[in-house]
C-alpha cells in the first residue's frame, strides 16, 4: 500500500466478521464501480467466532436466517457450534474471492469525517507502521467486543482464589475443566445476570 491510490479507499469496511463480510459482499456486487477494502485488526477472519473458541460456543440464532442471503446455510444442523460458523465464513470468502479485499493486522486507531472534502480520514496501524487512509465511504462492522481484552468485574476474593479466573475470550487452549467444580457468573445483557456453580463434564 504505497501509492496515493492505495491510501484512498471509494468504500471502505471496518472488520472482517459476519457483518464485514456481508457489506463488502453488497458493496462489490451493488456498486462494481467503487474499489473496495476491509481493514481487519486481526490476522483472521472471523470476529467473534474466530475469537470465542471456548467448549460448546454457539449461536443461538438459527444458521438458516444468519446465513447470508447471497451464499445460504446448507447446513443440516439449524442451531452449530462456533467452529462450524467460521467455517462457513472461510468458505464464503474464498467462494465470493472476498480474501483479494481483506487487509490483515489493521488496526483503526481513528477515524475523523471532513465536510470541507466529503472523506472520511483515519489513522491505521499495520505491519509496516502507521498509515494514513482516505475514504468517501466508511461501514463500521467491528461488533461490540474489545478484543483486546473482555470487561472483567471486580470481585471480593478473587486475588485469594487460588484456582484459574478465566474469561471466555481469552479461554486458553490447553485450559481442562472436565470433572472440576467450576463456578459460571455471565451477563449476556443488561437485564441478564446470573451466577451457576456445579461440577463441569
Amino acid at each position: 500500500m504505497n501509492s496515493a491510490a492505495d491510501r484512498h479507499i471509494d468504500a471502505l469496511v471496518i472488520g472482517a466478521g459476519i457483518a464485514g463480510i456481508s457489506a463488502a459482499w453488497h458493496i462489490t456486487h451493488h456498486c462494481p464501480s467503487l474499489n473496495v477494502a476491509v481493514l481487519e485488526g486481526r490476522s483472521e477472519i472471523g470476529g467473534t467466532w474466530s475469537l470465542f473458541r471456548y467448549p460448546g460456543v454457539r449461536c443461538d440464532s438459527d444458521m438458516y436466517t444468519l446465513g447470508f442471503s447471497f451464499a445460504p446455510w446448507t447446513g443440516k444442523e439449524a442451531i452449530v457450534e462456533g467452529e462450524a460458523i467460521l467455517r462457513y465464513l472461510k468458505d464464503v470468502v474464498e467462494q465470493e474471492n472476498l480474501d483479494r479485499l481483506i487487509r490483515f493486522d489493521h488496526r483503526v486507531r481513528e477515524a475523523r469525517w471532513s465536510s470541507q472534502t466529503s472523506r472520511w480520514t483515519l489513522q491505521v496501524d499495520t505491519p509496516a507502521g502507521e498509515q494514513t487512509i482516505t475514504c468517501s465511504f466508511l461501514v463500521v462492522c467491528t461488533g461490540y467486543y474489545r478484543y483486546d481484552g473482555g470487561y472483567l468485574p471486580e470481585f471480593p476474593g478473587i486475588d485469594d482464589f487460588p484456582g484459574p479466573v478465566v474469561h471466555p475470550q481469552e479461554w486458553p487452549d490447553d485450559l481442562v475443566i472436565a470433572g472440576k467444580r467450576v463456578a459460571h457468573r455471565q451477563r449476556c445483557h443488561r437485564d441478564d445476570s446470573g451466577t451457576a456453580s456445579g461440577r463441569y463434564g
